[in-house]
């Protein structure tokens, strides 16, 4: 069975990131850009900055595609040198037209051949601007789009993805980091809409995660959202609420193979 680690972020060096992922034992990754590079932090001014750096980006304070193009560069770059390990997915700027929303999913995500769309952060209280994204992901068959699920994402924004995921329903939805402090709310909402799935990663409660995988047994995805996780923990945590067996690889790898098509 293949492992994969369905949520990380480029690494500086990239050879660190390989490195956590043998000692994971996981085949291949989902990688999404970055701005911010935390494990670059030698002390805890640099954390600082680089964490001042993550609080715009996840805020949707990204200035327009300019702000993207640095961390679309890097990712371009660690796919082209190791096209067997990562699976790439690009985030595309949410404060466009439509119309240019589409044009950069249909040049800068199909046109690289991506995986999917994301990690998507729009600011709290603005998941609707997603829409624009789900509509090009159902015209060009259906790309998975992953949205950021932690702070400062509210309750009212995974509800949001609900509705506009039920108004989609044949585009994968993934809600990442486990809906962060709304947990319980994004597993309900997760569990009542087919076409969404819950990625696992920054999971502060171990019986979160047990939970999380007991209500959506096949609609959970393994994620170290690497280099803020480690994979060896996130999939220790896995593997810690399952047992052997079918649902553990499901979560593990086979939804995310399923959901990327790599089978």
């Amino acid at each position: 069975m293949m492992i994969i680690d369905a949520h990380s972020h480029v690494h500086d060096p990239v050879e660190d990131h390989i490195a956590l992922l043998d000692d994971a034992g996981v085949d291949r990754a989902v990688l999404f850009s970055t701005r911010p590079h935390p494990e670059r932090a030698t002390d805890l001014k640099m954390l600082r900055r680089e964490m001042a750096v993550l609080d715009k980006a996840i805020g949707g304070r990204a200035n327009g595609v300019e702000g993207y193009r640095t961390a679309w560069r890097e990712l371009d770059t660690v796919l082209a040198a190791y096209p067997h390990r990562f699976i790439g997915f690009r985030s595309v700027p949410l404060d466009l037209p439509a119309d240019r929303i589409a044009e950069i999913i249909d040049r800068d995500v199909v046109g690289h051949g991506l995986r999917g769309i994301g990690e998507l952060t729009p600011p709290p209280g603005r998941a609707d601007l997603i829409e624009p994204v789900l509509r090009a992901a159902a015209d060009h068959g259906d790309l998975p789009v992953v949205v950021h699920g932690f702070a400062p994402t509210t309750a009212d924004d995974l509800r949001t993805l609900a509705r506009l995921a039920a108004g989609y329903p044949t585009v994968p939805l993934v809600i990442s980091q486990l809906g962060g402090l709304n947990w319980m709310d994004a597993i309900e909402l997760v569990r009542d809409t087919p076409s969404m799935f819950l990625e696992l990663s920054t999971a502060h409660l171990i019986f979160a995660v047990r939970l999380a995988i007991k209500e959506l047994p096949d609609r959970t995805l393994f994620g170290s959202d690497a280099p803020y996780g480690d994979p060896v923990l996130t999939r220790a945590t896995v593997e810690r609420v399952t047992t052997p067996g079918e649902v553990r690889d499901m979560v593990l790898g086979g939804t995310a193979a399923r959901l990327l098509q790599l089978t």
